[in-house]
C-alpha cells in the first residue's frame, strides 16, 4: 500500500474511533473562514499603497559631474568608420539586361 492510501486509511480509522467514543463533528456553514477572529493576521503592506512623496535633496554638483563625464567620453571616442573588408556579391548582366551570374567583388 502506498503512503497516500496508508495515510487516508489511518485518518479514517482515527475519525471512526473518535466518533465511536462519542465525539461530535460540528457543521460549519460554507464560506466560513478558518482564520481565528480573536487574533487577526497582519495585513501585508504592498508597494503600490499610496504614500506621500519623499522629499528629494537637489544635488546639482553630482549631476554636473555625471554630465561632464558623459560629454568627455563622447568627445574622446573617435567616430568609427565602417570598413567593408568582406567581398560583396554583385549581379552581372548581359548586353540585353538579363542577369547572367553573381560575381564576388572586393571594394
Amino acid at each position: 500500500m502506498d503512503h497516500k492510501r496508508y495515510q487516508s486509511k489511518r485518518i479514517r480509522q482515527q475519525m471512526d474511533e473518535y466518533l465511536a467514543r462519542g465525539g461530535r463533528v460540528r457543521t460549519v456553514p460554507p464560506g466560513t473562514s478558518g482564520a481565528d477572529e480573536a487574533n487577526p493576521r497582519r495585513v501585508h503592506q504592498h508597494s503600490f499603497t499610496p504614500k506621500p512623496p519623499a522629499t528629494r535633496t537637489p544635488l546639482p554638483e553630482v549631476v554636473a559631474a555625471i554630465e561632464a563625464r558623459k560629454k568627455a567620453r563622447k568627445q574622446a571616442a573617435a567616430p568609427k568608420r565602417t570598413l567593408r573588408r568582406q567581398p560583396r556579391r554583385r549581379m552581372v548582366y548581359d548586353d540585353f539586361g538579363e542577369p547572367l551570374r553573381w560575381e564576388w567583388v572586393d571594394d
